[in-house]
């Protein structure tokens, strides 16, 4: 038997300053015309995917000059051919975009499309491109309750749309009437909150999902049935195993040295890179940063960053 051949391309998420992204219909005479895509295309021979991603780009769109990041990488099995997604963020690029190739071309906003139908392999992206950049993680423990939903509040005011309630050291009656107060709160604002390590305080408190451990990751078999899912994890194999087992978004640690665990091993930009590299689902990066280490994570292929003290 032949073994099916995977036929490489690189695809563009362009992201203006309002969250908006692009996407360009299929013209005529092309499989699947008409349907919407994100614009790209054939990794040729002796290119690499951001390569083809700059040429593509040019010759379909007319822009040059790209800041382009990896992201994602999927690989989708259509009746005509499986490819493998080489999924790009888009931050910056030189020139208005056009259809040069007499492709409609629409600027879309989350959550809901003006256009359709859009080309199968893109659901997990659209779903991804709700995801913030900034994920926070909730401490009680160092700024008291009362305080901490002080700075909640001006935080939810600030922008922030994605939290974390993780607090080991309330008991269980007092931790779930805290995430109770915090999903009430966080709601208010459309933001999303996850519950560390248990899917059923998540469910009694009206939190959108879960946020697994590490060692939680190794024992399911079934994804928790919650909204969201994330997972923490600290290397490659974990990561796999947070994609297999359908989480929508992971977190990568420790990156930096942390304050919580001075002298401890992190892994630094570069072997976070290396860890990420191909992931199929987007990776927060944590442990060490600041709100100001979002570019040079997004640079080494990260989603966006997971704060605790920082956010704060």
């Amino acid at each position: 038997m032949t073994a099916t051949k995977i036929i490489d391309v690189a695809v563009a998420v362009l992201l203006r300053e309002d969250g908006a992204f692009l996407l360009a219909q299929r013209p005529a005479g092309k499989v699947y015309e008409g349907y919407w895509e994100f614009p790209g295309g054939k990794v040729e021979a002796r290119e690499t995917p951001l390569q083809a991603l700059g040429r593509e780009l040019h010759e379909e769109l007319g822009i040059a000059d790209i800041a382009a990041h990896p992201w994602l990488t999927r690989v989708f099995a259509y009746p005509h051919a499986t490819v493998r997604l080489h999924f790009f963020r888009v931050f910056a690029w030189h020139g208005e975009p056009h259809g040069r190739e007499d492709q409609q071309l629409s600027w879309q906003l989350l959550p809901q499309l003006s256009v359709a139908p859009l080309l199968p392999a893109n659901a997990p992206i659209l779903r991804a491109l709700e995801l913030p950049c900034l994920y926070a993680i909730s401490n009680a423990a160092e700024l008291g309750c009362e305080e901490f939903m002080r700075r909640l509040e001006c935080a939810l005011q600030d922008g922030l749309r994605l939290l974390q309630v993780r607090e080991k050291n309330l008991p269980g009656e007092a931790l779930a009437r805290f995430a109770a107060q915090v999903v009430q709160l966080a709601h208010r604002y459309g933001a999303k909150v996850l519950v560390n390590g248990d899917a059923e305080l998540a469910r009694c408190s009206g939190a959108d999902g879960v946020q697994l451990t590490a060692s939680q990751l190794v024992v399911l078999r079934h994804r928790p049935d919650v909204s969201w899912c994330g997972a923490s994890c600290h290397n490659a194999e974990e990561l796999r195993c947070a994609a297999a087992l359908g989480c929508d978004f992971a977190l990568l640690s420790p990156v930096l040295p942390t304050l919580s665990h001075p002298g401890a091993a992190h892994l630094g930009w570069e072997r976070f890179a290396e860890t990420v590299e191909g992931a199929t689902i987007p990776v927060f990066a944590l442990g060490g940063l600041a709100a100001a280490d979002l570019p040079v994570a997004q640079r080494h292929g990260a989603h966006g960053i997971a704060l605790l003290r920082q956010a704060w």
